[in-house]
């Protein structure tokens, strides 16, 4: 990190892995959707397998790549929709329940000038209403944005619009969290404590990006206040 965290004039967040210890639920609830709508188990894991493997990836592409490439299918907007639905049931009740980061208020409290964002692959609407029904929106004054946009093309835009102001620092868990905040300008910080990614160390390692376990960290290790 390149500037102590009170400096950042934004500071966007990825949502599942880093604020919200969802990624196994839902990494379950795409193997439960496609078992749900009838795929053999070899299928359902093909989902899975591409899902861990593009972390934040809105779920739109991932479901036209299922039909497509596993299912050999048509991807038509309505098959996509249905997986969509039953997906979205299937995560209702888990992200209502899972843990929040720890340490997410005290962060806030530490960096009272700095807008704060979610960018997550997950649904827009479904993020909103979420975090709006959990008493989270408040602290996120920058907007919550997800799916279908992808995180290239909301950075793009908030970037434009004025909403991400520089310095900006990305605390994400996936290789393209990393990718798309290295497109877009802004600092990176990988949070390792809920990630996917089997091979986060070398990642991290090959690309020198700074590695914490979670939210809280930033708080703890002296170099960032």
């Amino acid at each position: 990190m390149k500037q102590k965290i009170q400096q950042y004039k934004s500071i966007v967040f990825d949502c599942d892995g880093v604020v919200l210890d969802s990624n196994l639920l839902k990494t379950e609830a795409y193997f439960r959707a496609a078992k749900t709508l009838g795929a053999t188990d070899i299928q359902a894991q093909a989902l899975v397998d591409y899902h861990v493997r593009l972390g934040g990836i809105s779920r739109y592409h991932k479901f036209d790549y299922y039909l497509r490439e596993i299912l050999n299918q048509p991807a038509t907007n309505e098959a996509i929709q249905i997986l969509l639905d039953e997906f979205g049931r299937e995560l209702e009740v888990g992200l209502m329940e899972c843990d929040i980061a720890q340490g997410l208020d005290a962060l806030r409290a530490a960096t009272p000038n700095a807008k704060w964002s979610i960018l997550s692959g997950g649904d827009q609407q479904e993020i909103r209403y979420l975090f709006a029904k959990r008493n989270l929106a408040p602290l996120f004054d920058g907007g919550l944005f997800g799916s279908p946009d992808n995180k290239d093309e909301v950075l793009a835009r908030e970037r434009a619009n004025g909403n991400i102001q520089f310095p900006a620092l990305f605390l994400g868990d996936s290789k393209y969290d990393f990718e798309a905040a290295t497109r877009a300008g802004l600092d990176f910080i990988f949070l390792s404590d809920w990630t996917e990614v089997a091979d986060w160390q070398e990642f991290c390692a090959v690309n020198q990006i700074e590695v914490l376990g979670n939210i809280g960290d930033l708080l703890t290790t002296s170099a960032h206040l």
